[in-house]
């Protein structure tokens, strides 16, 4: 498979794709009580649950869009610190950001470092002209970051009929 490929880099981060040797760190950040609370769920209970999520989740993404989420990590040391990147998914008619961070790396500017480069990279390399985001309505940090990187709340969705509502963030007309 070769080595891990990078895809984006910031002063002070490097983002790239998912291999399943990550399966450790995504066990790791699916189980944190704020991805359970604000993304939801995914099942990941072991390192098999982990590899197969990075299986089916961002490296199909890979192969079948050419983007996805990317390990986000310290370019000093190397240490992961959590996901960004771009995901297309059904019920939204446009491809969205998303990020994730472990606790001891929020409120230090990570999320919004990556997330601004993801943008750029997404207009820029993959000629994404409109990119938009998604939030649960009780994600208020996350919400002041969409607005910080130039989001603007457009409205309530739904990604599919029986799913609970989410908070739509586009660019500006």
């Amino acid at each position: 498979m070769g080595p891990p490929v990078t895809v984006i880099e910031t002063d002070r981060l490097s983002l790239r794709r998912l291999t399943g040797e990550d399966a450790p760190f995504i066990l790791e950040l699916l189980n944190d009580p704020g991805w359970l609370r604000y993304i939801g769920d995914k099942g990941v209970r072991n390192l098999d649950d982990a590899r197969r999520y990075i299986l089916t989740g961002p490296v199909d993404m890979y192969a079948r869009r050419g983007f996805g989420l990317y390990l986000t990590s310290l370019k000093e040391g190397g240490q992961p610190i959590g996901l960004c990147g771009l995901l297309r998914r059904e019920g939204l008619d446009d491809p969205d950001i998303g990020f994730a961070f472990l606790p001891p790396f929020r409120g230090q500017g990570y999320a919004h470092e990556a997330a601004a480069a993801t943008l750029a990279y997404g207009r820029g390399e993959l000629g994404l002209t409109r990119i938009v985001a998604i939030t649960s309505p009780d994600n208020e940090r996350s919400a002041r970051l969409l607005e910080k990187l130039g989001l603007k709340f457009e409205g309530m969705t739904r990604l599919t009929p029986e799913a609970e509502e989410v908070r739509l963030f586009a660019p500006a007309p």
